[in-house]
């Protein structure tokens, strides 16, 4: 008798407790599936945005509702196709492989372009995502000739890849902190290769990156400046930044980002630390907003009124799931997940009935020049798509 009073009390407090939660349980069912279909349909819309080599999307113009479009020679150009590659990896559609395969092949023509160090951003995100999936072998001799390319760009003395050739009256060789990011593509292709010399040169630049491009607190500058003749530091400045000594947030995430790739392929412990160290600098500073999402420079003034980069927070994210690989830092994960569950918002994902081929909205390209501010931006998509496949992983 006792026991089935028991059990028949434990029912009644637990038949209470649903039917109190009954209804938000409902709603928070209806907001996931509401945010699944609008997630899908911003898929679509890059599925069914017309093929033209001439026009590669690059960004969408919320107040124009123009969507800004580019060549092949534009560093964001392989970001298009890498999303589509991404888009058929999540879905499993062959639709996306499919128009993935025919934008891809607009930009093996810069495989040859020796003007830019935008190599990895352009070739690695679209010949290299494809060559992951589909394991053809022109898409690999594609990675190794732009990596015979980017080496081009290489000074010795300076041990850098130069990074912009404009501005060169007043930047004798300058070299960003987004360089670390093509580096992946040089040490793919002596993965793929056998050849070591896209390995030490990665390697190289990575070494004066890591020695001259971090301040006391591990924030980092945007540009450094080399003498070409003694390969001394003449100068460390911004050029998207707020200011030369301001903390641009995604300065700050390519840094994180580029560390962590490089020790995966170093497995050098220097590198995995500054990783961290740029992580804790981000993550624990004092302006980074509850949802995870920073404004575009930690140090602009106007904050908490300036406008936020979701292509930074997509950024960082999806490096600190592979940055949680290699510490068990649960604190990495916690962001990483608080970022994904942000931007599965309707807060951030463009609603359904803007026609441009974009899915996440808040991204803030040049703020100096005013160009690509608080709009969908292409590389913002590119590492927010990376983040669910490393998570869903």
């Amino acid at each position: 008798m006792y026991r089935i009073c028991i059990t028949t009390i434990v029912t009644l407090v637990l038949f209470v407790a649903l039917s109190c939660k009954n209804t938000s349980a409902k709603q928070s069912i209806s907001e996931m599936i509401s945010i699944d279909s609008l997630l899908q349909n911003r898929y679509e819309k890059l599925l069914g945005y017309p093929v033209d080599s001439l026009s590669i999307p690059r960004s969408y113009n919320p107040i124009t509702k123009e969507i800004k479009v580019v060549e092949s020679k534009d560093w964001t150009s392989g970001f298009y196709p890498g999303n589509l590659w991404q888009l058929y990896k999540l879905t499993g559609k062959e639709a996306f492989k499919n128009k993935a395969v025919e934008w891809t092949a607009f930009i093996e023509k810069e495989k040859y372009n020796g003007g830019t160090h935008d190599m990895g951003f352009k070739i690695y995100s679209s010949f290299g995502e494809g060559f992951e999936i589909t394991k053809n072998e022109h898409y690999k001799d594609v990675i190794v000739e732009s990596a015979n390319t980017l080496i081009t760009r290489f000074k010795e003395n300076v041990g850098s890849l130069r990074s912009w050739d404009f501005n060169a009256d007043i930047w004798e060789f300058p070299v960003i902190i987004d360089n670390m990011m093509n580096l992946e593509l040089l040490f793919e292709a002596t993965r793929i290769s056998g050849d070591s010399i896209y390995h030490n040169i990665a390697v190289k630049h990575a070494n004066t990156t890591l020695k001259n491009h971090f301040r006391e607190d591990n924030s980092s500058y945007h540009v450094v400046v080399y003498d070409t003749v003694s390969g001394g530091v003449k100068s460390k400045v911004t050029h998207q930044g707020f200011n030369d000594n301001s903390a641009w947030a995604r300065g700050q995430a390519w840094g994180i980002y580029g560390f962590t790739m490089c020790y995966r392929y170093t497995q050098d412990p220097k590198y995995l630390e500054q990783a961290e160290q740029s992580a804790a600098f981000y993550l624990q500073h004092a302006k980074l907003p509850e949802d995870g999402i920073p404004y575009w420079d930690f140090d602009d003034p106007k904050i908490p009124n300036a406008v936020k980069d979701v292509s930074a927070a997509s950024i960082v994210a999806s490096a600190l799931v592979e940055l949680f690989m290699y510490t068990n830092n649960d604190a990495y994960l916690d962001y990483s997940n608080k970022v994904l569950n942000s931007l599965k918002s309707e807060e951030y994902i463009i609603p359904i009935d803007i026609e441009a081929p974009f899915i996440l909205k808040h991204s803030t390209g040049n703020w100096p020049k005013n160009d690509e501010m608080d709009g969908p931006i292409v590389y913002g998509d590119f590492y927010f798509l990376e983040l669910m496949l490393r998570i869903k992983e």
